[in-house]
């Protein structure tokens, strides 16, 4: 049951470069039928309809937020003021970066490249446009759960929030200041090689403006929304209020001045779809069989991880190798040690014996310090445990 997840990658991938006419007709025919196979085996063959609402949550969830931030950064207008130097462009990117994690690099980039491409109308080139897919809707995202699909579905595992800012701000640094590094000096030379008199006359009437700033509150809901775990839903659906919203209270002309529309979250919606339920028996069978893997080192995920990120999406390249960490590396028997002390209300913590009470104890207290409340309920997710493990 794995052929499906691969043809939908597959088609994913290389469709819209050989067939664009058809995939554009089509995709969505591709993704529903590849996803209902899937979710049928599991449905009709297994039975596994807890696993099958598991995942529907994680995709409302997936879509609740990207949708949200989408819609609301499209009702966000700016224009720039004064010159695009290659200073002013530097730090323009380097700010798209941050904003990256609080939009998302989805509505980054929707609330950034206009702005971008108008205030480098007379000189622009591809390499304008490279570096800011390169910083601001990729690397500029990978502090928080906001910014990056991937570590949102992180975040929906037991990640804590804050976990990657902390022990990933340094990476981050380092990637995000080399390609401003680069992106300067290849700008400095597109720069000298337009006239001073052409500079000038292009941006004479330029002034800086920001239209919808109202949309500011219903990007404040949906933050504060993603803290949100109980009751089920409602995290989703205050983020669904704020994109209605914000889209029925945007003013006409600040939607056309983005050139606002559904389509490419639409498309995003509809083929996560079928991402989300033919993955599943490709994530089980990682789980089950990661064991006989052995531990591999780190360059292994390092690499590996990358690799497959360049050729397919990242989010299932992201939680595969994560399944795959849970089932090489998480002891089933501790798991299992920890839920009865759960249970328990942790009572027995210090009766604890064995080869693995040490690892047992640590695997509690970070529950205690992530998972607080839910450990106070005496339900903890499997996956949480196996994440603070």
């Amino acid at each position: 049951m794995i052929l499906p997840f691969a043809l939908l990658l597959g088609t994913i991938a290389l469709a819209p470069l050989l067939a664009a006419d058809w995939w554009s007709r089509h995709y969505a025919k591709v993704a529903w039928g590849l996803g209902l196979v899937t979710a049928g085996y599991y449905a009709l063959g297994l039975h596994a309809w807890t696993r099958l609402l598991h995942v529907g949550h994680e995709y409302v969830s997936f879509i609740a937020l990207i949708g949200g931030l989408y819609v609301v950064s499209g009702g966000i207008h700016i224009r720039v003021k004064g010159e695009s130097t290659p200073f002013v462009n530097t730090v323009f990117l380097l700010l798209g970066a941050i904003i990256a994690n609080l939009l998302g690099t989805t509505g980054a980039s929707m609330l950034l490249i206009r702005p971008w491409i108008r205030m480098n109308k007379y000189r622009i080139t591809a390499h304008h446009l490279v570096f800011f897919i390169f910083i601001v809707s990729n690397v500029g995202g990978c502090l928080t759960p906001i910014g990056d699909p991937p570590l949102f579905m992180g975040y929906l595992k037991g990640v804590p929030f804050w976990w990657v800012a902390h022990h990933c701000w340094p990476a981050w640094a380092t990637g995000v200041a080399a390609l401003l590094i680069i992106f300067f000096v290849v700008d400095s030379r597109n720069f000298r090689r337009a006239p001073k008199p052409v500079r000038e006359l292009e941006t004479r009437d330029e002034h800086f403006r920001v239209e919808g700033l109202p949309n500011l509150f219903f990007l404040a809901v949906i933050l504060g929304a993603i803290f949100i775990e109980h009751p089920i839903f409602l995290r989703e659906a205050l983020m669904l209020a704020a994109a209605a919203g914000s889209y029925f209270t945007t003013r006409k002309p600040v939607h056309e001045a983005n050139h606002f529309n559904f389509h490419p979250i639409q498309e995003v919606a509809v083929l996560f779809i079928g991402i989300f339920a033919t993955m599943m028996p490709a994530l089980d069978w990682l789980e089950f069989k990661a064991a006989s893997f052995g531990h591999p080192a780190p360059a292994f995920f390092y690499w590996g991880s990358g690799t497959l990120s360049s050729v397919l999406d990242n989010v299932p390249t992201y939680l595969s190798f994560l399944k795959a960490v849970f089932g090489s590396c998480v002891d089933a028997d501790i798991v299992q040690q920890v839920q009865h002390l759960i249970q328990t209300g942790g009572s027995d913590l210090a009766a604890v014996t064995g080869p693995h009470a040490e690892q047992i104890r640590q695997t509690f207290a970070a529950l205690q310090t992530y998972q607080p409340a839910a450990l106070a309920a005496g339900s903890v997710d499997q996956e949480h445990i196996e994440m603070a493990f």
